[in-house]
């Protein structure tokens, strides 16, 4: 297979969140075909990372192979791949394999592969691939960014916010204490709270994602619940207390998940930027100093319209043959 019929094969295994043990299995058998010793490291029942190394790797490209939902199959628009996981990450997936076979043709040696179930829910497989680092001095991480390096990138912060009532008759609302209006209350006063910002990185922002409560129209709601997104730009402990402090006598505030703004390394002779998503970056920390740079646009990852063209996925094998290679020519800290 070329890159483009690769990229499609990979799109049409659908890897949704918890389910990537077929696109691991897919992956690691190419690999195995071209002569790389490729290793599948499962960690859960239906989940697994893969990992390749060619020598002692200095340096690492990774990404990830799972998807959000919903999935639906690759097509070939002429000049565009569309499909669940175009740009997001499979055909950077596709990128970093092919720059791979380059380099070993050119006969270099010394890098390896890393990908990883888990990174559009909890980075699940990459906490898993933390606990067995090859030793590696850079990890190239591939997502969404216009074939641009980024030099900072925001965090986030998960929040369920729950609130409690008393169920009743809706005609006698008197005898009640209505969960959902609680919490209609709280997320007010969450919406108008001022939130940090960073001269690189901008504000943070907060997304209300979902909402859900009640029993039934005729019910007073004894129980209602949000699930909320902080995208962060520092450290959390002082946002946490605010949010602690605006929904206190109304509802209880749980901090699900966090991951913290990075920082990646940049490189002279690339563009840069910076992202306001995260990645599987800071539960690698043990895989060595980052760097982050992938093929197509966030803004068509995560919908209907995903896609990613295929001279992106041609540059892209050629920017990451130069990065690993860059990256190996730096003195060692």
């Amino acid at each position: 297979m070329d890159l483009f019929a690769f990229t499609r094969a990979l799109i049409d295994i659908e890897s949704v969140t918890g389910n990537e043990a077929a696109a691991a299995e897919f992956v690691a058998e190419f690999l195995r075909g071209h002569g790389f010793a490729a290793e599948l490291w499962r960690f859960e029942p239906g989940r697994a990372n893969v990992f390749a190394a060619v020598g002692k790797p200095s340096v690492v490209l990774s990404t990830h192979l799972d998807t959000v939902p919903p999935f639906f199959p690759s097509a070939d628009d002429g000049d565009r791949i569309r499909g669940r996981g175009a740009c997001d990450a499979k055909g950077i997936v596709a990128a970093q394999l092919f720059a791979a076979l380059e380099l070993r043709a050119a006969g270099a040696s010394d890098f390896g592969l890393l990908f990883l179930a888990g990174e559009e829910k909890n980075s699940a497989g990459a906490k898993a691939a933390n606990e067995q680092p090859c030793g590696s001095r850079y990890l190239i991480n591939g997502e969404p960014t216009e074939g641009r390096l980024v030099s900072a990138g925001k965090g986030v912060l998960r929040v369920d916010v729950r609130a409690s009532g008393r169920m009743a008759h809706s005609a006698y609302p008197e005898l009640g204490e209505s969960a959902i209006e609680k919490l209609l209350a709280a997320l007010v006063r969450l919406r108008e709270m001022p939130l940090p910002a960073d001269p690189r990185l901008g504000p943070t922002t907060m997304n209300i994602g979902t909402l859900a409560g009640g029993r039934a129209p005729n019910v007073i709601a004894d129980e209602a619940r949000a699930e909320l997104a902080y995208r962060i730009v520092a450290p959390s402990q002082g946002l946490r207390r605010e949010i602690e402090r605006a929904v206190a006598g109304l509802a209880q505030a749980e901090f699900l998940l966090e991951i913290p703004p990075v920082f990646p390394l940049i490189l002279p002779g690339y563009e840069t930027t910076t992202v306001a998503f995260t990645t599987d970056i800071p539960a690698l920390d043990r895989w060595g100093t980052p760097l982050l740079l992938g093929p197509g646009s966030i803004s068509l990852a995560h919908t209907e319209r995903e896609s990613i063209g295929k001279a992106e996925l041609q540059r892209a094998v050629r920017q990451y043959v130069g990065l690993v290679r860059a990256c190996q020519a730096l003195p060692a800290r």
